[in-house]
């Protein structure tokens, strides 16, 4: 969404969901220089779709990156993360 103005960035502290911090850490590990680097990171942020950049929280931007990021270095398939997200919702749901 570069280019566009989207007013001040609020800079207040927020909590953070047991969710957030593993998705930190998973960045963490991530961006060990071999695996993603971080203007890796900004441009895949980047390159959401508009309605997912403007919805998503800030965390849900980072994993949603990290998501393309894998794809694209082949570390995984979108088949591949899609048949384990189907198998961890069976086992959470069922």
């Amino acid at each position: 969404m570069g280019g566009k103005d989207f007013g001040p960035v609020d800079q207040r502290d927020h909590d953070r969901t047991e969710w957030d911090n593993r998705v930190d850490a998973v960045l963490k590990l991530m961006l060990d220089g071999r695996r993603f680097r971080v203007d890796e990171l900004r441009r895949a942020i980047e390159s959401l779709p508009e309605r997912d950049y403007m919805s998503f929280s800030y965390y849900q931007k980072w994993l949603a990156a990290i998501r393309i990021l894998i794809v694209e270095k082949g570390m995984l398939s979108e088949d591949e993360i899609a048949a384990r997200l189907a198998q961890l919702r069976g086992k959470v749901t069922g």
